[in-house]
């Protein structure tokens, strides 16, 4: 797969024509190095197979400058699995609650196909393990790591009775990576746990040697809950 290649923005004001809109085409000259060496990391990436990576606007308003990426996790017949959205915030000045000068968000979403899998009491601590565990395995430095893991479950009554019931997961998280020379963070490394993370939701086998990115250390291993994850529900 291609690398993927995206749009830096300011984060100043709205979405417009005039100088906002040229200073959004033009963000590269505008951003600081460091933000502009983290997002080069990430758009040279690559990710494993059955991992898409796309590009997208990010959120404004959240940081001076913010870098988005969404991704979808495949099945054999390209049906999708789970999606998410990695987002890369930089603040030039820090910020207290970050601790840092760069923080990354994600969401990722997956459906259920076990019943006794939406109901396991464990099910939520697991699933938090599984975005830590991705990010000691590599040997990623990061602080002040917090999020939510939310089960939700669908039934269908009336006309839409003949539906199955549906389950999802929902991980919301962000954490500060740790800054290198130059005060620049390893977000290729980072992004390569987030799609490991992405894996793990879904039951993919580990990544083999050609996947690109950090390798993982020795660490021990995070038990994953048995599971077969299906195509997301369509509605």
């Amino acid at each position: 797969m291609a690398a993927a290649q995206g749009r830096l923005t300011d984060g100043a004001g709205g979405a417009g024509d005039g100088k906002d809109g040229e200073r959004e085409g033009n963000a590269d000259a505008f951003a600081p190095l460091p933000f502009r060496a983290a997002v080069d990391a990430l758009r040279a990436a690559r990710p494993r197979p059955r991992i898409a990576l796309e590009p997208v606007a990010p959120p404004r308003r959240l940081a001076p400058h913010a870098y988005a990426l969404e991704a979808a996790v495949l099945d054999e017949d390209g049906e999708e699995l789970a999606d998410g959205r990695l987002i890369l915030l930089h603040d030039p000045d820090g910020h207290d609650a970050w601790r840092g000068a760069f923080r990354l968000v994600t969401l990722v979403r997956a459906e259920l196909q076990e019943p006794e899998m939406a109901a396991d009491p464990l099910l939520p601590e697991v699933s938090w393990s599984w975005l830590t565990g991705a990010l000691d395995a590599r040997g990623l430095g990061y602080e002040e790591a917090g999020g939510t893991v939310t089960r939700a479950s669908s039934h269908y009554f009336g006309a839409l009775e003949e539906r199955p019931a549906a389950s999802q997961i929902e991980i919301r998280a962000s954490w500060t990576p740790r800054e290198g020379l130059g005060g620049v963070p390893d977000t290729g490394g980072h992004l390569a746990a987030w799609c490991d993370l992405l894996a793990q939701v879904t039951g993919l086998p580990p990544a083999g040697p050609a996947a690109e990115g950090p390798p993982a250390a020795p660490t021990a291993p995070v038990v994953p809950l048995p599971q077969r994850r299906g195509p997301r529900t369509q509605r």
